[in-house]
């Protein structure tokens, strides 16, 4: 009897779940099916509302229901705006290799490009920065280095894009960034006593961005790896090269 009785509860169990499991399957899709005129013209009152995840779920049922209509490329256009806005790199990167694929010639292409290097921006700061808004020069890198190649791709190929200045405004801090991770590298280095490795690193700062606050110390550390590995030559090019930038330096008069 107790086994029945077991067996008994299992079954209405059963029966239960695929009671639910049928329920939520019979239920409407959240989006409802309107013409796409009406479900654009909600998406883009929750886009300018702020209300991104509205938007992109609107977006999204209108690119997967009228992939080839009227708003198609808009529709994309918004939902690379919208993740980004959510934070969601994954998806609005993925959003604009996508569009960049299909529509390379497109009027608002160096729109994409300009978002893709806000996107990696953002991948950037998420990464070493949203714990805490603790900044880290040492952790990798590629996120910015991808941001400052697709602000490169912008100005290159569309020099008079209405997005041109603020890219190479943004370039700057990027070259900063990546200048201070290989000066972080190249004090690692020196902490290990690989001073090769530090000299080059060092070298790497100067010849690659010579143009920011970090070649200074680059070039310190270039001199004094140099004289300990005694290698007079290297160490008094990189000396005249931080006395004519540097004159005040302290290296640059010994």
């Amino acid at each position: 009897m107790l086994l029945m009785g077991k067996k008994s509860h299992l079954l209405m169990s059963l029966a239960l779940v695929a009671t639910l499991i049928t329920g939520c399957s019979s239920t409407k899709p959240k989006v409802p099916d309107e013409p796409p005129e009406t479900l654009y013209q909600k998406a883009r009152l929750k886009l300018d509302a702020g209300n991104y995840v509205n938007a992109i779920e609107l977006l999204e049922a209108l690119d997967s229901r009228y992939p080839f209509g009227a708003y198609s490329n808009q529709v994309q256009l918004d939902l690379i705006y919208a993740y980004y806005k959510q934070d969601d790199t994954a998806q609005a990167t993925a959003n604009i290799d996508r569009f960049i694929r299909l529509n390379p010639a497109h009027k608002n292409i160096d729109y994409v490009f300009y978002m893709r290097g806000l996107t990696n921006m953002a991948g950037d700061y998420n990464f070493f920065q949203d714990q805490l808004g603790i900044a880290r020069d040492d952790k990798d890198p590629s996120y910015a280095r991808q941001a400052f190649q697709d602000f490169k791709t912008l100005l290159q190929n569309y020099p008079n894009s209405s997005y041109a200045a603020d890219a190479r405004a943004r370039m700057i801090g990027l070259k900063n960034r990546l200048a201070r991770y290989d000066l972080s590298v190249a004090k690692y280095y020196v902490k290990r006593d690989a001073l090769v490795a530090a000299a080059n690193r060092a070298k790497q700062v100067v010849e690659t961005y010579p143009d920011t606050p970090e070649t200074e110390e680059a070039l310190e550390i270039m001199i004094e790896s140099y004289d300990t590995l005694k290698m007079p030559t290297l160490a008094q090019h990189a000396r005249e090269v931080l006395g004519k930038n540097y004159p005040e330096n302290r290296h640059a008069k010994s």
